[in-house]
Order: C-alpha cells, then sequence, then structure tokens
C-alpha cells in the first residue's frame, strides 16, 4: 500500500481537526493542503516508526508551528472569527487548545498527544484542564439544539446546562427550528443532519444563517461526508455516537471564536 493510500481514510479527520484549530474551513484546508504538499515534496521525511495518523498529524502540527499562525491570526483579513480568537488567545496558551482538541475531539490518548505536541502525558491532561477552565469561564450563551432522538437530544441538552450554558428550545424539524431561531435568538447551534420529517438540519442551518450569524456545530453518523475539503462544508463537526468529552469541547472551541463572548 502506497503512502497516500495510507493517510486518504485519515484526511477528512484533520481537516476536522484543522478547521477547528483555526475556527476556519478556509485556513484549516489550507494547512491541510500544505500538509499534504510538504509529504510530497519529502516523502522520506514521513515519520514511518509510528502508525500513519500519527505521522500525518505529526506532520501538520509541524507546518502549523512554523507558521506561527497564533500569533497571526489578527492578520489574516479572513473574517471576524480571528481577531475575535486573538482576544481570547492572549489568555490561554495555544498547546492547550491543542491538547483539548487532540483528545477530545479527535480521540488521541494523552501519549500519542503528547507525541504530537512534545509533552509529556501528565503534562497533556494538565493542558487538557486549563484549557477547559479557561474557556468555560470565558463563554456563555443561549443554545439551540436542533434533534430528532429524544434520548440524545435530552444527553446534549444536559451537557450545555453542565457547561453554564442555557438551551433556547429543542427543535425536531427544520421549520420547527427555524421558527425557534427566530423567535429566541440562540448564540449557539448544536444541529443534527438528519431530522424527523426526512428534512435536514443543514438546511435549517441555512435558514437561520440568511437571518443572522451564529456559531453552527453539526453531529452527524457520516462525518466524512461534510470534510472533504471540496465545497463549503462545516467548521465545527460532532461524530455519533459522541462523548461527552467531545461535544465539550466542540462548543468551547465553536464559542471561542464567537464576538457574543468576548471576553471583557
Amino acid at each position: 500500500m502506497s503512502l497516500g493510500q495510507e493517510l486518504a481514510p485519515h484526511l477528512p479527520f484533520l481537516r476536522r481537526y484543522a478547521r477547528a484549530l483555526t475556527g476556519s474551513q478556509g485556513h484549516g484546508d489550507a494547512f491541510v493542503r500544505a500538509t499534504l504538499e510538504a509529504i510530497v515534496a519529502a516523502p522520506n521525511d514521513f515519520p514511518r516508526n509510528v502508525d500513519p495518523r500519527l505521522g500525518l498529524y505529526r506532520t501538520f502540527h509541524a507546518i502549523w508551528s512554523s507558521a506561527n499562525i497564533e500569533e497571526d491570526l489578527d492578520e489574516t483579513g479572513d473574517d471576524d472569527a480571528q481577531g475575535i480568537a486573538q482576544a481570547r488567545l492572549a489568555r490561554i496558551t495555544p498547546l492547550s487548545r491543542q491538547a483539548l482538541l487532540l483528545t477530545a475531539m479527535e480521540g488521541f490518548t494523552p501519549e500519542d498527544a503528547g507525541y504530537l505536541i512534545a509533552a509529556e502525558p501528565d503534562e497533556v491532561e494538565s493542558l487538557v484542564a486549563e484549557a477547559l477552565a479557561e474557556i468555560e469561564r470565558q463563554t456563555r450563551a443561549e443554545v439551540l439544539i436542533i434533534e430528532d432522538e429524544p434520548i440524545i437530544a435530552m444527553d446534549i441538552e444536559t451537557i450545555v446546562r453542565d457547561l453554564g450554558h442555557s438551551v433556547t428550545g429543542v427543535a425536531v424539524t427544520r421549520d420547527e427550528a427555524v421558527s425557534q431561531a427566530m423567535a429566541r435568538r440562540p448564540g449557539l447551534v448544536l444541529a443534527d443532519i438528519q431530522l424527523a420529517d426526512d428534512s435536514s438540519g443543514i438546511d435549517a442551518v441555512k435558514d437561520i444563517l440568511a437571518e443572522f450569524q451564529v456559531p453552527v456545530i453539526f453531529i452527524t453518523a457520516f462525518p466524512e461526508r461534510l470534510l472533504t475539503g471540496e465545497r463549503p462544508e462545516p467548521t465545527f463537526l460532532i461524530t455519533k455516537p459522541f462523548q461527552r468529552s467531545t461535544v465539550k469541547a466542540a462548543i468551547a472551541q465553536a464559542l471561542f471564536f464567537d464576538r457574543a463572548t468576548v471576553p471583557a
């Protein structure tokens, strides 16, 4: 099997990580492209003593670190998210956010995450705790949940409230979601892809975003379909079945880039 064939299954999830880290599909996908270009240019430099996924993320981190992106976010001109992030980055270290996303969203062990960011496993655990504590102190929002499975909806609502946020409502169809959003504008939307009446959570979100801007996290059992890098796609994505820590990390990261929750 060629190196390209080994890496292909992992690319959608690297896109997910890169988008969450940068708060932008455009920026995240650009860093993934740069990573692949670096591998193609120097295939012998690719780490072959570890799992291909680890090697891929390790190469990404080398590109990310060399670009000094954390310091340059406010100069990219992509959108408001970059300036918003700059206000927060002064209060939280880049390594903490990386450790949080690598473990809670990408499912790496503390040992593997440590390999990726050059830290000991116990340091990774400390960084994750630091990131969650700091982001949760900075962010509070009203959340609209679009989910047609009652048990999952209740679980998400519990997680949201445990994080200190409030819930504006739980919608099970496209029309209901739009109606609730217009009645009480949320500060965050958590949306399933497939809804009860065979309508689409994506369409519901498009309708809402046509009226006002709000950060959105999509929930799906088929993340690869929304992480191709070939069209406008979600920045924040949770895979079903999900862990509570994954939802917490996604919410914290989505609100991290939202103007409504900029720290004073």
